[in-house]
């Protein structure tokens, strides 16, 4: 019998070796690796292999040709060794692409239209869906509570929800606490294969969600749980069964330190879609996303709120981003109108060092307030703390500012922030970074109903962002009434978005001259 291989397994990223190291090579981690012998079948599959190989090696002797029979008779244990013997009458499997039904398939809601919209309208019968995200994310919250909204919506059929990670009586515990309480949802605990695809078999469920692909084991392959090769295993069984009976599987899966899904890289290939769901432990909200979809697109964003009493889809997260003062604007946009004290309209005054841009996220247009506070450092070295923004991004756009604008914030403290854990990394946002470092170095407020949209080159120049109109209408829509943008270039139309006066500037001087930025006065620092 051939030498079994000795391997080294990372159990945080999966990385494997034949090497060991006390930190891994991959993640970082130390005291992650541990030894593990090559997969191989189990005593059971050897078994039976070897039963199907005498069987093999016995109809091949038997034909009278001595030379297979002796060919047939390896010391190997694997039976794909075995040369396959072409298959006849298989002409009529092959036929034209023209020719080929193509069936209407029925989907099945979630319950969330922000979860169907990422999907592509609901969730395709046969399909395996990963849903990865980092620990206490609320992922088996998600699902769970997806589970009840299908389970309600289908009183006829039976929703099946397997953990191997929590006992039935503390996924009960959850749904009481989230209403997911039907007689038609399952609830299975355990962390053996061949009982989940026993389940799959014998309930034949509308919708099955295991939880998780790290923690069920097959015991026809060797290796520990969460290892690369029983993640394979695990998540073919279930392809497999899927395809098999038409139940779509929503499987949950493990993140690494930076990120990405544990385990091998292929269990991202076998499933038909991958969501990321994602957001920051410090705010409520939360964001699914597509970066596989083998039914729908890819560039679709779901957004959720974590609450008490489970997760709530946010269908229009445009007020999250947008302090309470930069909603809605009087029309001089000279301040806000608040009549929330008792119907009492009060003027609030505008705030200096902010201004309010928009990112593209799917096919969402998302407002992102940036605040800037600047001030006189005590350090040597001045402090730049940022929150939502890129680092080095931030550092690129002083220098512009005070080479190409004239407004100097190098020997300053600098600190930058998002409202509401919004990400302003695009580079759509540099024109509004660069404007609230301006605003709040020079002490001159930003009009509330004004916001920015441009990208900033080291000339200066005010380069143009994609799908500029559809930013546009949504600033429209949520009540602002002039945008600072970059100029048309020749060749391209004017746009033009009702509600909308748009002011085209071709440099950062030029933007800072419109809102009357570029003064030259003493910088007072209180």
């Amino acid at each position: 019998m051939a030498k079994q291989a000795t391997h080294f397994l990372c159990s945080e990223c999966g990385w494997s070796g034949s090497k060991w190291f006390g930190r891994c090579p991959e993640c970082g981690q130390w005291g992650t690796i541990a030894e593990f012998h090559e997969a191989r079948p189990s005593a059971a599959a050897r078994t039976r292999i070897a039963r199907t190989r005498g069987q093999a090696t016995a109809q091949t002797a038997g034909s009278g040709n001595a030379q297979s029979a002796k060919q047939g008779d390896f010391d190997g244990t694997d039976i794909r060794m075995i040369r396959t013997a072409p298959l006849s009458g298989v002409e009529g499997l092959a036929q034209p692409i023209t020719e080929v039904d193509e069936q209407s398939v029925q989907r099945i809601s979630t319950g969330f239209e922000e979860f169907d919209r990422v999907l592509g309208s609901g969730i395709v019968p046969g399909s395996v869906v990963l849903v990865a995200g980092e620990p206490g994310i609320g992922k088996s919250t998600l699902l769970l509570e997806t589970a009840g909204k299908v389970a309600a919506a289908n009183p006829q059929y039976q929703v099946l929800y397997v953990s191997g990670e929590e006992s039935a009586s503390q996924v009960r515990m959850r749904a009481s606490r989230i209403h997911a309480i039907y007689e038609n949802l399952l609830l299975a605990s355990t962390t053996d294969l061949g009982t989940v695809l026993g389940l799959l078999e014998s309930t034949k469920p509308l919708l099955t969600i295991v939880d998780s692909a790290q923690t069920i084991i097959s015991a026809d392959v060797d290796g520990i749980a969460g290892g690369s090769t029983q993640v394979r295993e695990v998540a073919s069984a279930l392809i497999d069964m899927a395809k098999t009976y038409d139940i779509p599987v929503l499987l949950v899966g493990h993140v690494t330190k930076d990120g990405s899904i544990a385990g091998p890289r292929t269990l991202e290939h076998l499933v038909d879609v991958v969501c990321q769901f994602e957001g920051d432990a410090q705010t409520a909200l939360r964001l699914l996303r597509a970066t596989k979809n083998r039914f729908g697109p890819t560039d679709e964003v779901g957004c959720f709120d974590m609450s008490g009493e489970g997760i709530e889809e946010v269908t229009d997260p445009s007020q999250i981003f947008l302090s309470q003062t930069g909603a809605a604007t009087s029309a001089d946009g000279s301040g806000q109108t608040d009549a929330s004290n008792g119907g009492a309209e009060t003027t609030i005054p505008e705030t200096e060092g902010t201004c309010v841009t928009f990112t593209v996220d799917g096919h969402r247009s998302l407002p992102i307030e940036v605040q800037s506070l600047v001030t006189t450092s005590a350090l040597p070295t001045p402090r730049r703390a940022v929150n939502g923004i890129d680092s080095s991004r931030l550092a690129m756009l002083i220098a512009v500012l005070h080479r190409h604008g004239r407004v100097s914030v190098l020997s300053n403290d600098v600190y930058l922030s998002t409202i509401a854990g919004g990400l302003a990394k695009e580079p759509a946002c540099d024109l509004a970074i660069a404007l609230a470092l301006a605003s709040a170095a020079q002490h001159t407020p930003i009009p509330r109903n004004y916001v920015a949209l441009g990208e900033i080159s080291l000339t200066g120049q005010i380069r143009p962002v994609p799908r500029l109109e559809q930013r546009l209408r949504e600033a429209a829509r949520l009540g602002f009434t002039h945008a600072l943008i970059p100029a048309h270039r020749s060749g391209t139309r004017v746009l033009h978005v009702p509600g909308i006066t748009v002011i085209e500037v071709s440099t950062l001087a030029r933007a800072l001259s419109a809102l009357d930025l570029q003064k030259r006065r003493a910088v007072r620092m209180d």
